[in-house]
Protein backbone atom coordinates (compact mmCIF):
# COMPACT_ATOMS: atom_id res chain seq x y z
CA UNK A 1 0.00 0.00 0.00
CA UNK A 2 1.36 3.41 -0.97
CA UNK A 3 1.22 6.02 1.78
CA UNK A 4 -0.57 9.27 1.13
CA UNK A 5 1.58 12.24 0.23
CA UNK A 6 1.62 14.84 3.00
CA UNK A 7 0.74 18.49 2.62
CA UNK A 8 1.08 21.23 5.22
CA UNK A 9 -1.57 23.93 4.70
CA UNK A 10 -0.52 27.10 6.47
CA UNK A 11 -3.44 29.45 7.03
CA UNK A 12 -3.77 31.57 10.18
CA UNK A 13 -7.60 31.53 10.27
CA UNK A 14 -9.52 28.29 10.68
CA UNK A 15 -12.83 27.30 12.30
CA UNK A 16 -14.18 28.55 14.63
CA UNK A 17 -13.05 31.73 12.83
CA UNK A 18 -15.97 32.94 10.72
CA UNK A 19 -13.91 34.73 8.06
CA UNK A 20 -14.68 33.68 4.51
CA UNK A 21 -11.17 32.43 3.74
CA UNK A 22 -11.40 29.56 6.24
CA UNK A 23 -13.62 27.68 3.81
CA UNK A 24 -10.85 27.59 1.21
CA UNK A 25 -8.55 25.64 3.53
CA UNK A 26 -11.41 23.72 5.15
CA UNK A 27 -12.80 22.31 1.91
CA UNK A 28 -9.39 21.47 0.48
CA UNK A 29 -8.55 19.62 3.69
CA UNK A 30 -11.88 17.77 3.57
CA UNK A 31 -11.40 16.31 0.10
CA UNK A 32 -7.62 16.01 -0.39
CA UNK A 33 -7.37 12.53 1.25
CA UNK A 34 -9.61 11.14 -1.50
CA UNK A 35 -6.91 12.08 -3.99
CA UNK A 36 -3.95 10.72 -2.07
CA UNK A 37 -2.93 13.77 -0.05
CA UNK A 38 -2.96 13.81 3.75
CA UNK A 39 -3.41 17.39 5.03
CA UNK A 40 -2.16 18.97 8.22
CA UNK A 41 -3.50 22.42 9.03
CA UNK A 42 -1.15 24.91 10.68
CA UNK A 43 -3.14 27.80 12.08
CA UNK A 44 -3.45 30.25 14.98
CA UNK A 45 -5.28 29.48 18.21
CA UNK A 46 -8.81 30.87 18.41
CA UNK A 47 -7.93 32.93 21.50
CA UNK A 48 -6.05 35.34 19.24
CA UNK A 49 -8.82 35.91 16.68
CA UNK A 50 -10.49 39.32 16.71
CA UNK A 51 -13.57 38.29 14.75
CA UNK A 52 -16.59 36.63 16.34
CA UNK A 53 -16.28 32.87 16.60
CA UNK A 54 -18.69 30.38 15.05
CA UNK A 55 -18.39 27.04 16.80
CA UNK A 56 -20.90 25.44 14.46
CA UNK A 57 -18.22 25.60 11.77
CA UNK A 58 -16.20 23.03 13.71
CA UNK A 59 -19.03 20.57 13.06
CA UNK A 60 -18.19 20.78 9.36
CA UNK A 61 -14.61 19.58 9.83
CA UNK A 62 -13.50 16.00 9.11
CA UNK A 63 -13.23 14.06 12.36
CA UNK A 64 -9.64 12.92 11.73
CA UNK A 65 -8.25 16.21 10.44
CA UNK A 66 -4.95 17.10 12.10
CA UNK A 67 -4.87 20.74 13.20
CA UNK A 68 -1.75 22.31 14.74
CA UNK A 69 -2.22 25.67 16.47
CA UNK A 70 0.19 28.39 17.54
CA UNK A 71 -0.14 31.51 19.64
CA UNK A 72 0.08 35.08 18.38
CA UNK A 73 0.82 38.47 19.83
CA UNK A 74 -2.33 39.82 21.44
CA UNK A 75 -4.05 43.09 20.57
CA UNK A 76 -5.81 43.47 23.91
CA UNK A 77 -3.36 45.89 25.54
CA UNK A 78 -1.55 47.48 22.62
CA UNK A 79 -2.82 47.16 19.06
CA UNK A 80 0.12 48.03 16.83
CA UNK A 81 -1.34 46.02 13.96
CA UNK A 82 -4.28 43.67 13.61
CA UNK A 83 -3.23 41.40 10.74
CA UNK A 84 -2.96 37.96 12.28
CA UNK A 85 -0.37 36.94 9.72
CA UNK A 86 1.92 39.54 11.23
CA UNK A 87 0.95 38.88 14.84
CA UNK A 88 1.69 35.17 14.46
CA UNK A 89 4.42 35.40 11.83
CA UNK A 90 7.33 34.11 13.91
CA UNK A 91 5.23 31.55 15.77
CA UNK A 92 3.98 30.12 12.47
CA UNK A 93 7.49 30.07 11.07
CA UNK A 94 8.94 28.30 14.12
CA UNK A 95 6.24 25.62 14.22
CA UNK A 96 6.27 25.08 10.44
CA UNK A 97 10.03 24.64 10.46
CA UNK A 98 9.75 22.16 13.32
CA UNK A 99 7.10 20.13 11.47
CA UNK A 100 9.02 20.16 8.20
CA UNK A 101 12.27 19.14 9.87
CA UNK A 102 10.83 16.34 11.98
CA UNK A 103 8.26 14.89 9.56
CA UNK A 104 8.26 14.10 5.87
CA UNK A 105 6.02 16.60 4.14
CA UNK A 106 5.85 16.67 0.36
CA UNK A 107 4.46 20.17 -0.05
CA UNK A 108 3.70 23.44 1.74
CA UNK A 109 0.59 25.31 0.61
CA UNK A 110 -0.21 28.87 1.70
CA UNK A 111 -3.54 30.51 0.83
CA UNK A 112 -3.46 34.32 1.10
CA UNK A 113 -4.47 36.73 2.63
CA UNK A 114 -2.95 37.15 5.16
CA UNK A 115 -0.45 38.22 2.50
CA UNK A 116 2.51 38.29 4.87
CA UNK A 117 2.23 34.53 5.32
CA UNK A 118 3.38 34.11 1.71
CA UNK A 119 6.84 35.16 2.86
CA UNK A 120 6.95 32.08 5.09
CA UNK A 121 7.04 29.87 2.01
CA UNK A 122 10.23 31.50 0.78
CA UNK A 123 11.80 31.44 4.25
CA UNK A 124 10.94 27.79 4.86
CA UNK A 125 12.17 26.82 1.41
CA UNK A 126 15.50 28.43 2.30
CA UNK A 127 15.76 26.31 5.44
CA UNK A 128 14.25 23.00 4.36
CA UNK A 129 14.00 23.07 0.53
CA UNK A 130 10.32 22.19 0.84
CA UNK A 131 8.41 22.90 -2.34
CA UNK A 132 5.72 25.50 -1.71
CA UNK A 133 2.75 27.05 -3.40
CA UNK A 134 0.79 30.26 -2.90
CA UNK A 135 -2.97 30.38 -3.42
CA UNK A 136 -4.42 33.81 -4.24
CA UNK A 137 -7.82 34.10 -2.60
CA UNK A 138 -7.40 37.84 -3.26
CA UNK A 139 -4.81 39.74 -5.32
CA UNK A 140 -1.89 40.99 -3.22
CA UNK A 141 -0.69 43.88 -5.35
CA UNK A 142 -3.86 45.84 -5.77
CA UNK A 143 -4.80 49.47 -6.28
CA UNK A 144 -7.42 50.55 -3.77
CA UNK A 145 -9.38 53.80 -3.87
CA UNK A 146 -7.06 56.29 -2.17
CA UNK A 147 -3.85 54.48 -3.17
CA UNK A 148 -2.86 57.48 -5.27
CA UNK A 149 -2.66 59.68 -2.16
CA UNK A 150 1.03 59.72 -1.17
CA UNK A 151 1.80 58.39 2.32
CA UNK A 152 -1.80 57.32 2.90
CA UNK A 153 -2.43 53.87 4.40
CA UNK A 154 -3.53 52.44 1.04
CA UNK A 155 -0.56 54.04 -0.74
CA UNK A 156 1.83 52.44 1.76
CA UNK A 157 0.07 49.06 1.50
CA UNK A 158 0.40 49.07 -2.28
CA UNK A 159 4.08 50.04 -2.14
CA UNK A 160 4.79 47.36 0.46
CA UNK A 161 2.92 44.71 -1.57
CA UNK A 162 4.95 45.54 -4.69
CA UNK A 163 8.16 45.16 -2.67
CA UNK A 164 7.29 41.98 -0.77
CA UNK A 165 5.45 39.90 -3.37
CA UNK A 166 8.50 39.25 -5.62
CA UNK A 167 10.41 38.03 -2.56
CA UNK A 168 7.60 35.67 -1.54
CA UNK A 169 6.99 34.11 -4.97
CA UNK A 170 10.59 33.84 -6.16
CA UNK A 171 11.07 30.15 -5.27
CA UNK A 172 7.43 29.06 -5.51
CA UNK A 173 6.72 25.84 -7.40
CA UNK A 174 2.97 26.40 -7.70
CA UNK A 175 0.82 29.51 -8.04
CA UNK A 176 -2.97 29.11 -7.84
CA UNK A 177 -5.94 31.39 -7.36
CA UNK A 178 -9.69 31.65 -7.18
CA UNK A 179 -9.55 32.82 -10.78
CA UNK A 180 -6.76 33.20 -13.33
CA UNK A 181 -6.99 36.97 -13.10
CA UNK A 182 -5.97 36.80 -9.45
CA UNK A 183 -2.50 35.43 -10.23
CA UNK A 184 -1.80 36.22 -13.89
CA UNK A 185 -0.51 39.73 -13.02
CA UNK A 186 1.92 38.04 -10.60
CA UNK A 187 3.39 36.07 -13.49
CA UNK A 188 3.52 39.19 -15.64
CA UNK A 189 5.43 41.09 -12.96
CA UNK A 190 7.79 38.19 -12.24
CA UNK A 191 8.96 36.85 -15.59
CA UNK A 192 11.15 34.16 -14.01
CA UNK A 193 7.90 32.43 -12.98
CA UNK A 194 6.81 31.82 -16.59
CA UNK A 195 7.44 28.08 -16.25
CA UNK A 196 5.89 27.69 -12.80
CA UNK A 197 2.85 25.42 -12.54
CA UNK A 198 -0.39 27.37 -12.21
CA UNK A 199 -4.08 26.70 -11.88
CA UNK A 200 -7.36 28.52 -11.27
CA UNK A 201 -9.84 26.98 -8.85
CA UNK A 202 -12.96 28.81 -7.67
CA UNK A 203 -14.38 28.40 -4.21
CA UNK A 204 -16.21 25.13 -4.52
CA UNK A 205 -19.73 24.62 -3.30
CA UNK A 206 -20.30 21.96 -0.65
CA UNK A 207 -23.72 20.31 -0.56
CA UNK A 208 -23.12 18.83 2.90
CA UNK A 209 -22.97 22.35 4.37
CA UNK A 210 -26.58 22.87 3.32
CA UNK A 211 -27.64 19.51 4.69
CA UNK A 212 -26.22 20.05 8.17
CA UNK A 213 -28.20 23.24 8.85
CA UNK A 214 -31.37 21.15 8.94
CA UNK A 215 -30.11 19.46 12.10
CA UNK A 216 -28.90 22.60 13.90
CA UNK A 217 -32.27 24.36 14.36
CA UNK A 218 -30.84 27.78 13.51
CA UNK A 219 -33.55 30.41 13.18
CA UNK A 220 -33.18 33.50 10.95
CA UNK A 221 -32.74 36.59 13.10
CA UNK A 222 -32.16 39.44 10.64
CA UNK A 223 -35.45 39.35 8.79
CA UNK A 224 -38.46 37.08 8.57
CA UNK A 225 -40.08 35.44 5.61
CA UNK A 226 -42.67 37.79 4.07
CA UNK A 227 -44.88 36.12 1.48
CA UNK A 228 -46.08 39.51 0.28
CA UNK A 229 -42.56 40.53 -0.76
CA UNK A 230 -39.99 39.30 -3.24
CA UNK A 231 -37.01 39.03 -0.90
CA UNK A 232 -33.44 39.01 -2.24
CA UNK A 233 -30.32 38.32 -0.17
CA UNK A 234 -26.84 39.60 -0.91
CA UNK A 235 -24.39 38.09 1.57
CA UNK A 236 -20.72 39.00 1.85
CA UNK A 237 -18.29 41.89 1.81
CA UNK A 238 -18.89 44.96 -0.31
CA UNK A 239 -16.02 45.37 -2.74
CA UNK A 240 -14.46 48.81 -3.27
CA UNK A 241 -15.13 48.68 -7.01
CA UNK A 242 -18.74 47.54 -6.70
CA UNK A 243 -20.17 50.88 -5.60
CA UNK A 244 -20.56 52.36 -9.07
CA UNK A 245 -22.62 49.40 -10.34
CA UNK A 246 -24.70 49.48 -7.14
CA UNK A 247 -25.41 53.19 -7.47
CA UNK A 248 -26.68 52.69 -11.02
CA UNK A 249 -28.95 49.93 -9.73
CA UNK A 250 -30.33 52.20 -6.99
CA UNK A 251 -30.84 54.99 -9.52
CA UNK A 252 -32.86 52.67 -11.73
CA UNK A 253 -34.98 51.47 -8.80
CA UNK A 254 -35.66 55.01 -7.54
CA UNK A 255 -36.80 56.14 -10.98
CA UNK A 256 -39.15 53.15 -11.26
CA UNK A 257 -40.24 52.94 -7.65
CA UNK A 258 -43.69 51.51 -8.32
CA UNK A 259 -42.19 48.40 -9.91
CA UNK A 260 -40.24 47.63 -6.73
CA UNK A 261 -42.85 48.33 -4.01
CA UNK A 262 -43.10 44.60 -3.23
CA UNK A 263 -39.35 43.94 -3.44
CA UNK A 264 -36.75 43.81 -0.66
CA UNK A 265 -32.97 43.66 -1.05
CA UNK A 266 -31.26 42.44 2.16
CA UNK A 267 -27.49 43.10 2.34
CA UNK A 268 -25.81 40.93 4.98
CA UNK A 269 -22.25 41.34 6.29
CA UNK A 270 -21.48 44.31 4.05
CA UNK A 271 -20.17 46.71 6.71
CA UNK A 272 -16.89 48.57 6.84
CA UNK A 273 -15.81 46.59 9.91
CA UNK A 274 -16.39 42.89 10.49
CA UNK A 275 -17.97 43.06 13.95
CA UNK A 276 -19.52 46.54 13.87
CA UNK A 277 -23.29 46.49 13.48
CA UNK A 278 -23.26 50.24 12.77
CA UNK A 279 -20.54 50.34 10.10
CA UNK A 280 -22.97 50.78 7.21
CA UNK A 281 -21.74 50.72 3.63
CA UNK A 282 -25.02 50.34 1.74
CA UNK A 283 -27.27 52.54 3.90
CA UNK A 284 -25.87 55.96 2.83
CA UNK A 285 -26.37 55.10 -0.83
CA UNK A 286 -29.86 53.71 -0.19
CA UNK A 287 -30.80 56.86 1.73
CA UNK A 288 -29.54 59.04 -1.12
CA UNK A 289 -32.11 57.44 -3.43
CA UNK A 290 -34.93 57.13 -0.89
CA UNK A 291 -34.77 53.33 -0.70
CA UNK A 292 -33.61 52.77 2.87
CA UNK A 293 -35.85 50.53 5.03
CA UNK A 294 -38.39 50.43 2.22
CA UNK A 295 -36.68 48.40 -0.49
CA UNK A 296 -33.07 48.22 0.73
CA UNK A 297 -31.98 46.85 4.12
CA UNK A 298 -28.46 46.35 5.46
CA UNK A 299 -27.06 44.31 8.35
CA UNK A 300 -23.39 45.40 8.36
CA UNK A 301 -21.86 42.95 10.85
CA UNK A 302 -20.60 39.60 9.61
CA UNK A 303 -22.80 36.74 10.76
CA UNK A 304 -21.85 33.06 11.05
CA UNK A 305 -21.58 31.13 7.79
CA UNK A 306 -24.36 28.71 8.61
CA UNK A 307 -26.61 31.61 9.63
CA UNK A 308 -26.03 33.03 6.14
CA UNK A 309 -27.21 29.74 4.64
CA UNK A 310 -30.35 29.88 6.82
CA UNK A 311 -31.19 33.35 5.50
CA UNK A 312 -30.53 32.18 1.95
CA UNK A 313 -33.04 29.40 2.56
CA UNK A 314 -35.87 31.73 3.66
CA UNK A 315 -35.21 34.28 0.90
CA UNK A 316 -36.98 34.04 -2.43
CA UNK A 317 -33.85 34.66 -4.46
CA UNK A 318 -30.17 35.57 -4.30
CA UNK A 319 -28.78 38.88 -5.54
CA UNK A 320 -25.20 38.77 -6.83
CA UNK A 321 -23.23 42.00 -7.32
CA UNK A 322 -19.83 41.90 -8.96
CA UNK A 323 -17.08 44.43 -9.46
CA UNK A 324 -15.90 46.66 -12.28
CA UNK A 325 -12.79 44.45 -12.33
CA UNK A 326 -12.98 41.53 -14.79
CA UNK A 327 -11.18 39.01 -12.59
CA UNK A 328 -13.72 39.16 -9.76
CA UNK A 329 -15.63 35.90 -9.44
CA UNK A 330 -18.05 35.86 -6.51
CA UNK A 331 -17.69 32.61 -4.64
CA UNK A 332 -21.17 33.15 -3.23
CA UNK A 333 -22.58 32.11 -6.63
CA UNK A 334 -21.80 28.49 -5.88
CA UNK A 335 -23.35 28.48 -2.43
CA UNK A 336 -26.40 30.27 -3.81
CA UNK A 337 -26.92 27.61 -6.44
CA UNK A 338 -26.69 24.90 -3.78
CA UNK A 339 -29.31 26.74 -1.72
CA UNK A 340 -31.80 25.89 -4.44
CA UNK A 341 -32.60 29.55 -5.14
CA UNK A 342 -32.48 31.34 -8.44
CA UNK A 343 -30.08 34.23 -8.99
CA UNK A 344 -30.38 37.79 -10.21
CA UNK A 345 -26.85 38.99 -10.92
CA UNK A 346 -24.96 42.06 -12.08
CA UNK A 347 -21.46 41.06 -13.16
CA UNK A 348 -18.53 42.09 -15.30
CA UNK A 349 -18.92 40.37 -18.67
CA UNK A 350 -15.54 38.64 -18.26
CA UNK A 351 -16.36 37.17 -14.84
CA UNK A 352 -16.39 33.39 -15.05
CA UNK A 353 -19.56 33.45 -12.93
CA UNK A 354 -21.53 34.82 -15.91
CA UNK A 355 -21.10 31.58 -17.84
CA UNK A 356 -21.84 29.47 -14.76
CA UNK A 357 -25.16 31.20 -14.15
CA UNK A 358 -26.29 31.22 -17.76
CA UNK A 359 -25.23 27.68 -18.63
CA UNK A 360 -26.65 26.16 -15.45
CA UNK A 361 -30.05 27.79 -16.10
CA UNK A 362 -30.18 29.18 -12.58
CA UNK A 363 -30.86 32.86 -13.14
CA UNK A 364 -30.61 36.10 -15.07
CA UNK A 365 -27.43 38.12 -15.50
CA UNK A 366 -26.86 41.76 -16.40
CA UNK A 367 -23.30 41.84 -17.70
CA UNK A 368 -21.30 44.99 -18.35
CA UNK A 369 -17.83 45.83 -19.61
CA UNK A 370 -16.15 47.58 -16.72
CA UNK A 371 -16.16 51.03 -15.22
CA UNK A 372 -16.87 52.83 -18.48
CA UNK A 373 -19.97 50.75 -19.08
CA UNK A 374 -21.82 51.11 -15.75
CA UNK A 375 -24.41 53.46 -17.26
CA UNK A 376 -25.73 50.51 -19.24
CA UNK A 377 -26.55 48.78 -15.96
CA UNK A 378 -29.06 51.52 -15.22
CA UNK A 379 -30.48 51.38 -18.74
CA UNK A 380 -31.00 47.62 -18.69
CA UNK A 381 -31.84 47.02 -15.03
CA UNK A 382 -35.63 47.38 -15.13
CA UNK A 383 -36.02 45.33 -18.32
CA UNK A 384 -33.76 42.59 -16.91
CA UNK A 385 -35.59 42.63 -13.59
CA UNK A 386 -38.96 42.14 -15.29
CA UNK A 387 -37.41 39.30 -17.27
CA UNK A 388 -36.10 37.82 -14.05
CA UNK A 389 -39.57 37.93 -12.45
CA UNK A 390 -40.92 35.88 -15.37
CA UNK A 391 -37.99 33.47 -14.97
CA UNK A 392 -38.66 33.16 -11.24
CA UNK A 393 -42.33 32.42 -11.82
CA UNK A 394 -41.48 29.18 -13.62
CA UNK A 395 -38.19 28.37 -11.88
CA UNK A 396 -37.77 24.98 -10.26
CA UNK A 397 -34.50 23.86 -8.74
CA UNK A 398 -34.83 20.62 -10.70
CA UNK A 399 -34.23 22.59 -13.91
CA UNK A 400 -30.72 23.60 -12.85
CA UNK A 401 -28.03 21.91 -14.92
CA UNK A 402 -26.29 20.27 -11.97
CA UNK A 403 -24.12 18.17 -14.26
CA UNK A 404 -22.50 21.35 -15.52
CA UNK A 405 -22.25 22.65 -11.98
CA UNK A 406 -20.44 19.54 -10.74
CA UNK A 407 -17.12 20.94 -11.94
CA UNK A 408 -17.58 23.77 -9.46
CA UNK A 409 -18.17 21.50 -6.48
CA UNK A 410 -15.61 21.49 -3.67
CA UNK A 411 -14.83 17.88 -4.56
CA UNK A 412 -13.96 18.65 -8.20
CA UNK A 413 -12.09 21.83 -7.28
CA UNK A 414 -9.95 19.86 -4.83
CA UNK A 415 -9.40 17.17 -7.45
CA UNK A 416 -7.83 19.82 -9.66
CA UNK A 417 -5.61 21.02 -6.81
CA UNK A 418 -4.47 17.45 -6.14
CA UNK A 419 -3.59 17.03 -9.82
CA UNK A 420 -1.52 20.23 -9.72
CA UNK A 421 0.21 19.06 -6.55
CA UNK A 422 1.07 15.72 -8.14
CA UNK A 423 2.48 17.51 -11.16
CA UNK A 424 4.47 19.88 -8.98
CA UNK A 425 6.20 17.27 -6.83
CA UNK A 426 6.98 15.20 -9.93
CA UNK A 427 8.83 18.15 -11.45
CA UNK A 428 12.56 18.27 -10.77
Amino acid sequence: MIDNKKILILYPHFPPSNLAGVHRARLFAQHLPTFGWEPTILTVHKNFYEEKLDYNLEKLLPLNLRIVKVNAFSTKKIRLFGDIGLRAFFQLYKKAKELLCTEKFDFLYIPIPSFYCALLGRMLYGKTKIKYGIDYIDPWVHTFPGSEKIFSRHWLSTKLAKFLEPIAVKKASLITGVAEGYYQPVLNRNQHLKNVITGAMPYGGEAKDHEIIKSLNIEPNLFKKNTNKLQFVYAGAMLPKAYKPLEKIFEAISENNALFETVEFHFIGTGKRTNDAESYNIKPLAEKYGLWNLIVFEYPARIPYLDVLVHLNIADAVFILGSTEPHYTPSKVYQAILSGKSLFAVLHAQSSAVKVIKDSNVGVVIDFNGENDVENIKKSFVHSFLGYKKFLHTFKKEQVNTELFNEYSAFEVTKKLASLLDETIATI
